[in-house]
């Protein structure tokens, strides 16, 4: 059984690395898959295709962090499908810098992407939800939001203090929400992925001591992959994880239990 026949699943990033690898694992559950993305999403539908699901492609460059933009993007989406039944807030950017020289302008262009767009895309799904998503639903159906957090929503990090506490805001955003929508039946959680090869981390990998250095504590030594995430991210969307509330899933090899 295709345990997303006929759900609509929102991605956000899902031109490539995770939010690639997140678009497919639901396609392959039978999934209508909305990905969201600045950059060209040609691969991912190909990709989605190819495993069975549906795709729209929507383009959007979500670094501007405004209520309106995120607003406007669900509007789109639901006039277009219908409805949501599942968003997963992966985009998101890094920059690298000492704190004491980090620049106003990449803080900002960081916290506006990796923070104030996935609340106000947040804020909007429920929204739709509260003011009619839901009476349009099946009886008991749930809304299901799944942020992608970070090792650093609880670690510190070297250099990269806006994406530190982007991560850390995820975190904390993942529990507020939770709180005030659990009963509303929505489901608010989030995946913390360790380090996982994607293009956000090439330049640690093509850093031959910073990578040996961080292979050498993961556990399970190696780096992730993007399909590693994915698989959680389609749990926590799923029926199985109805109780599953305000929490925060670490995917990393073993490394914060080191």
């Amino acid at each position: 059984m295709l345990s997303f026949e006929n759900k609509v699943v929102v991605v956000t990033g899902a031109s490539r690395g995770i939010g690639q690898a997140i678009a497919v694992a639901f396609a392959q559950e039978g999934a209508k898959v909305t990905g969201v993305a600045r950059s060209n999403l040609a691969e991912t539908g190909a990709k989605v295709k190819e495993a069975g699901g549906e795709f729209m492609a929507v383009q959007a460059d979500l670094s501007k962090g405004t209520q309106k933009e995120a607003a406007d993007l669900v509007a789109n989406t639901l006039k277009q499908i219908g409805r949501i039944d599942a968003l997963v807030n992966n985009a998101g950017i890094i920059r690298r810098a000492p704190a004491v020289d980090f620049p106003e302008a990449e803080w900002n262009e960081v916290l506006r992407t990796n923070l104030s767009t996935p609340f106000f895309l947040c804020q909007a799904v429920a929204k739709w939800w509260l003011t009619g998503g839901r009476e349009q639903s099946p009886d008991e159906a749930r809304l299901k939001i799944i942020n992608i957090a970070s090792l650093l929503s609880f670690q510190g990090g070297i250099l990269v203090p806006a994406y530190t506490a982007s991560k850390h805001g995820i975190a904390g955003i993942t529990k507020a929400l939770a709180n005030e929508w659990a009963k509303e039946r929505i489901n608010v959680n989030a995946i913390a992925p360790g380090y996982i090869a994607t293009e956000n981390t090439r330049a640690l990998r093509d850093d031959a001591k910073r990578n040996q250095a961080i292979v050498e504590r993961i556990p399970e030594a190696r780096w992730g992959k993007p399909e590693d995430v994915a698989g959680a991210c389609v749990f926590l969307a799923s029926r199985d994880a109805e109780y599953l509330n305000g929490a925060i899933i670490n995917i990393d090899g073993g490394w914060l239990g080191r």
